[in-house]
This record gives C-alpha cells, structure tokens and sequence, in this order.
C-alpha cells in the first residue's frame, strides 16, 4: 500500500477510525446474533471495510449512496448513527426504521443514505432513478451505488448499465467483488471470470479494477471517478475486488472454501494494512492507536446499550407506512 497524495494526519485518523469502527461493529453484531438478540437475516461486512470507507470518504453531503443487504459498513462509513443502526438490527422503536427494516433495511435520507435493499440488483433501477432526477433538476449530485458479484447476473444490473450510459447519468457503479455469490464461487457464475468490469465495455461505461483491500487506492480511483462523472460525462464502473471473512450471512458454515484460502486473504486485512502505513508514515503513534481502539469500543458498547434500553415498537404502529 503506497500513501496517497495529500494525505493528511486527520484524515489517516478518520480512516483508520472508520474502518475499525465497521469492524467492532460487525463483530458485536455477531455475538449479539448469537445470544439471540439480533433476529432475521445478518449479512457482515468484515474484511471490505475499505470500500465503504475509501468511495464514500470522496462523496459531498449532497451525493447519494444507495447499497445492497451488506449494508452496516456503508450507514456507518457515511455517518449514520451507530445507536439508531444497532436498535434497528435489534427490532427496537429508536431505529432507522423503528425496528421494522433490520439489517438489510437501514436507511437515513438526512445523510442521502437511500437504503440497502433485500432483492439482489434491486438497488440498480433506483440508483440510475436517483440519477436522472438529479440531472433533471440540474442538481450537483452523484450516486454511488454498492452492489455484489452476484447481481452482475441480474437483467436489472443491464438495464440500469444500459440506461446511465444511454442518458449519461451522473452516476458510479461500485461493484464490491468478493468472490463469491452467496456459496458459489465467482468464476463458476460470471462468464468473464473475476475480471467482471470489462462487461462495461458493452455499454461504452469507463471502467476499472481496483485493490478493494486498501482504502487509499479505492479513494483514489472514486476520486478520479468523480471527476468524470461531475463533468456530465456520464457513468463510470469500478470493480473493487475483495474478500469477505466471513460467511455469506451468519446462517452460513462456510463449507465451500478451503481455511487456506481465508488465511491468504487475511494477509491483505485493510485495516492492519493501513495501520502500517499509518505508523510508517508518523500518522498516528502507537498510543493513538490504543486511545481510537478504546473510542471506538466505547462508540460500540454505548450503541448495544441503547439499543437494549430501547422500546418495542408499539403494536398500533404495525401498520404505520404500509400501503395498499
């Protein structure tokens, strides 16, 4: 991992800080799964914080992000409130969706975080509507849409790719590669093997292949998006490849890859990668690392806190937002 251009101190700081805050989280929401207090569908994010934190870094307040079921590293990398997002993985009242969404369903238009959505590529329509509404009303906004190796295979991911380039829509396709698709591994579902960002080429889409595992090149490259994408020059595709360390969900025993395959990739952790980076660099002390570490813990239990203290929605809210 080399350091990016204008790196500052504050930002190594931020991302460092982000990144590891992802990974308690998610950590936490696993035990919690387990002991029974986080139901329904839990999909976890560690491994591909630096995706999350490198694209959305780049992003202005008024810019959408819109993402798959994965979805707890993005709300938290773009700002969402660690407490209402835990009491919402927990059914509680306080959360982003009072407790009726769960893990799949955050959501928080304060922050034009648009939601991570349940249907695979159903994110995709919504993304390039997100886009051409902002071209219509001659907003400066861009979308970065998040989306799985799986959802290539969807007709929806065409249609979107096929329309923001017909339209030139001021949106950036992230495609967040980690090499399997639920249980199957990439290579026997995607035609083009891992390479999937050459499909971009049929609809005359820019794209390109980054290092999802350092979240300097992903900045770099979301950056560099941007300045096309700001222009009015239309789409761009970035396939970020990564790996997740965990199962596709927590219902997942993981028995289709081999423990060699995890170890290798655990080499590439991002956030001990820039850790390194970071300490070679005089960014942060080893002290510093101790006082982010025990802050984010903290961040982490005062959310679990909230989220038990927090109230059942009430039964006459069962109905509330359903519409006929």
């Amino acid at each position: 991992m080399k350091v990016a251009p204008k790196l500052e101190k504050t930002q190594a700081v931020d991302y460092y800080s982000q990144m590891l805050l992802i990974r308690r989280f998610e950590e936490a929401s696993a035990r919690l799964y387990m002991q029974g207090k986080i139901k329904g569908f839990l999909h976890l994010y560690i491994g591909e914080e630096a995706i999350a934190v490198g694209s959305i870094s780049t992003l202005s307040e008024q810019d959408y992000v819109i993402t798959h079921y994965r979805d707890h590293g993005h709300a938290l990398a773009r700002g969402m409130d660690p407490k209402v997002i835990m009491a919402e993985l927990f059914g509680k009242a306080t959360g982003s969706s009072g407790g009726k969404g769960g893990s799949m369903h955050l959501f928080d238009a304060s922050r034009n975080f648009m939601g991570g959505y349940a249907i695979v590529g159903g994110q995709l329509p919504i993304a390039v509507g997100l886009a051409l509404a902002a071209k219509y009303r001659r907003e400066d906004r861009t979308v970065l849409c998040f989306f799985g190796d799986g959802a290539v295979n969807e007709g929806e991911f065409h249609e979107s790719m096929n329309l923001a380039s017909v339209w030139q829509l001021p949106v950036i396709f992230m495609l967040e590669n980690n090499l399997y698709g639920m249980g199957s591994y990439v290579e026997r579902t995607h035609a083009g093997g891992k390479d999937i960002y050459h499909v971009a080429d049929a609809y005359k889409i820019p794209a390109a292949q980054v290092d999802g595992m350092d979240v300097l090149a992903v900045r770099e490259a979301t950056e560099e998006a941007l300045k096309r994408v700001r222009t009015g020059s239309g789409p761009v595709f970035i396939e970020a490849m990564t790996y997740r360390f965990r199962g596709h969900s927590m219902a997942d025993p993981v028995a289709y890859r081999e423990s060699s395959e995890l170890d290798q990739w655990r080499k590439e952790d991002p956030i001990e990668k820039f850790k390194v980076v970071a300490l070679r660099e005089e960014f942060v002390t080893d002290d510093e690392l101790q006082g982010i570490e025990a802050g984010v813990q903290a961040t982490v239990e005062a959310a679990i806190r909230f989220a038990e203290e927090s109230p059942e929605p009430e039964l006459d809210t069962l109905h509330d937002n359903v519409y006929a």
